[in-house]
């Protein structure tokens, strides 16, 4: 199936669910055994199976083979949101005394959770101000368990190289983690570049109407964890679960795996039957919303890059962006709706005199969305940090929507006049 049908109708059994078209909601907690062996086996992973929806749901299950199958991996892990998704993949790779490898221009959320966080938990992240890739190879150590990046930043909307930062961190046996929020699966896919693990935020784009909070975490099964030591936590045995080694049993699919059946069973960062019905409902339209949102992004791109009392224009397919050619491997299909721009007037009465864009901290909904990161998404962060993540007291971020390009324009124009008064 390619990627429309997938979205629509892949892996839909209309007898399992008693002919409804649409998936059932599951809202249910517990599950019961066939016998007392059945539910022995079941846990000690000796069979698959629902147990307890704090683990898996018959709701979930859907939007984790789609989103597999579209991002071309072996298995999914659904979330209750993306930054759980997040917290979960680096403590499926990381343990006190560890290091991970990322770069200042991530989301403020993400920047606060790996700086402050992870802190706590004796996990350091060492934060390369640079697009240089040779500057995140000489930031790796024998203590460095993966490299974190994201293939559009939020807000920066810098494009990763994730091709290169793949060979560099498999060159020093580690994986490649990256955050496809911005772009979906449907502009970009990591995996085909080399990376090994793909976390989402299901709350933007994917579910799209920004009515359902979620995550999302992809296994590429690419990433041998037993070609060294950096990994014993799947290559030996989990005391847990009576000494089950995850790499013998589960092969390529030992992380995500481990990150349900441990970690997800100890966190409890389930994501709701009903978000992730809502959220299924998304990806079934994504590729068609996408289009759109592409459209009108690049359209206002150009508008803003020409109007006079616009400072800068950070958007990756605008011929004039230093990362065009970066859009040109890794986003054939579109650049996606986020826009950074900073406005030569007064910001407050800028956001203010919007009335068509939402003033809000949300991203890939069908309405227009403006944020003001300076004092929001990264208000938490200090004027070095917010410096070098490239956050600038006139900086907006855009997350352009589906309404009609005129109007959108429009509001913009207007609301520029009125900061400028």
């Amino acid at each position: 199936m390619k990627f429309e049908t997938l979205a629509v109708s892949g892996f839909i059994d209309l007898k399992k669910q008693n002919n409804a078209v649409s998936t059932p909601i599951y809202a249910n907690t517990a599950y019961s055994f066939d016998s007392v062996q059945h539910a022995v086996d079941l846990f000690d992973l000796k069979v698959a199976g629902d147990i307890y929806t704090r683990i898996s749901n018959p709701s979930w299950d859907m939007v984790e083979k789609r989103l597999a199958a579209l991002e071309g991996g072996v298995g999914a892990l659904i979330t209750s949101s993306g930054q759980a998704a997040v917290l979960i993949t680096m403590l499926n790779l990381a343990e006190a005394g560890d290091e991970i490898v990322t770069t200042d221009k991530i989301y403020g959320g993400t920047y606060n959770l790996f700086s402050k966080t992870f802190k706590q938990m004796g996990i350091k992240f060492v934060f390369v101000n640079s697009d240089n890739l040779e500057d995140y190879e000489k930031a790796i150590t024998e203590k460095t368990k993966c490299i974190y990046t994201e293939t559009l930043g939020n807000p920066s909307i810098k494009v990763a190289d994730i091709e290169g930062l793949a060979k560099i961190a498999h060159k020093h046996g580690i994986p490649l983690v990256v955050d496809n929020t911005v772009p979906t699966p449907y502009l970009c896919r990591p995996i085909e570049f080399g990376a090994d693990i793909v976390v989402h935020s299901t709350t933007k784009y994917l579910s799209g109407h920004g009515n359902a909070m979620g995550g999302a975490i992809i296994d590429s099964g690419k990433f041998d964890w037993s070609q060294n030591d950096k990994f014993k936590m799947f290559t030996t045995p989990d005391e847990s679960y009576h000494g089950v080694i995850y790499n013998q049993v589960f092969g390529e699919a030992a992380f995500i795996v481990k990150a349900r059946t441990h970690l997800m069973r100890d966190l409890g960062c389930c994501q709701s039957p009903f978000n992730a019905y809502l959220t299924q409902l998304g990806i079934e339209t994504l590729h068609v919303r996408m289009d759109r949102h592409c459209e009108n992004a690049l359209k206002l791109a150009e508008y803003l890059e020409k109007h006079p009392h616009i400072n800068f224009v950070n958007y990756p397919l605008l011929k004039s962006s230093p990362d065009y050619e970066l859009a040109q491997k890794y986003l054939k299909k579109g650049g996606s709706s986020l826009i950074g721009f900073g406005v030569d007037g007064d910001g407050t009465k800028f956001i203010e005199a919007l009335k068509l864009f939402v003033h809000a901290t949300n991203l890939g909904d069908v309405h227009s969305v403006i944020t003001y990161p300076a004092g929001t998404t990264h208000r938490q962060l200090s004027e070095e940090q917010k410096i070098k993540a490239g956050i600038t007291n006139d900086f907006m971020r855009a997350s352009v929507g589906l309404e009609n390009i005129d109007d959108i324009i429009e509001d913009i124009d207007n609301a520029i006049k009125v900061s400028r008064s």
